[in-house]
């Protein structure tokens, strides 16, 4: 891309807050953004050929929403979590195998993508994100859920097409989760806590895909109850539309 057609980016981003520049073939973060620091509420980088973020990062101090999907990022560096103000980040599609040590501190967000990339574990990080409604886990390596999953506050977790085969019977005690995608992995009935289905906040609970038929699984105690929970959540969105 050429200087003038970033300059005129620049220029449109500086009126609107936004600055949009995808499939360019963009192999580093553009510097001159700095510029913008103090300007830019949404940034979006997503499909080009970026590898590593600038410790510059940091500088963007009333940015909501920032998405580098589908990018060759292997790490994300520390400043990017001293982004109070964030509270979107798409991160599918990269070869991320962690997040820094101080993600937690990103307090404002609200959605988190993190599709497709190279994770093994649930990152514990997230587990500090107070106001964090949505997580997509989708297509990566997980193996299992933790004990330390009881203390996430999300309303949807995706965990579909990920290696998980055991699950800690604590994911029942989250407090706010009504969405637990479970699609494509290796549970063995035995494996999925039945407390999932009697005694957890859960109304939709997706697990098609795995080591058992779903028919045994409406055959365990609970599952009607699941039922019930999903019907009353569905009425409740209906008449919200109607209204």
């Amino acid at each position: 891309m050429g200087n003038s057609a970033l300059k005129a980016h620049l220029e449109t981003a500086q009126k609107t807050g936004v600055f949009q520049l995808t499939g360019k073939g963009l192999s580093e973060f553009p510097e001159d953004l700095q510029k913008l620091a103090g300007n830019l509420r949404t940034i979006d980088l997503s499909n080009n050929k970026i590898e590593i973020l600038p410790p510059l990062m940091g500088k963007f101090s009333i940015l909501k929403s920032l998405a580098l999907n589908n990018n060759k990022l292997t790490a994300l560096p520390e400043e990017l979590c001293k982004l109070k103000k964030l509270e979107t980040l798409h991160l599918n599609g990269n070869h991320l195998t962690q997040l820094p040590a101080a993600f937690g501190q990103l307090s404002a967000l609200k959605t988190l993508s993190l599709s497709g990339n190279q994770l093994r574990t649930v990152p514990t990080q997230l587990c500090s994100l107070r106001h964090l409604d949505v997580v997509d886990l989708s297509r990566n390596k997980i193996q299992s859920v933790p004990d330390t999953v009881e203390d996430l506050q999300a309303i949807e977790l995706n965990l579909n097409q990920n290696q998980i085969s055991q699950i800690s019977v604590k994911i029942s005690h989250c407090p706010r989760l009504k969405v637990l995608r479970l699609e494509e992995n290796c549970l063995d009935l035995s494996m999925l806590p039945q407390s999932i289905l009697s005694d957890s906040q859960i109304s939709l609970l997706a697990v098609e895909g795995n080591l058992f038929e779903i028919k045994k699984l409406r055959e365990l105690e609970g599952y009607d109850k699941v039922c019930r929970k999903m019907l009353l959540v569905n009425f409740f969105f209906f008449l919200l539309s109607c209204s």
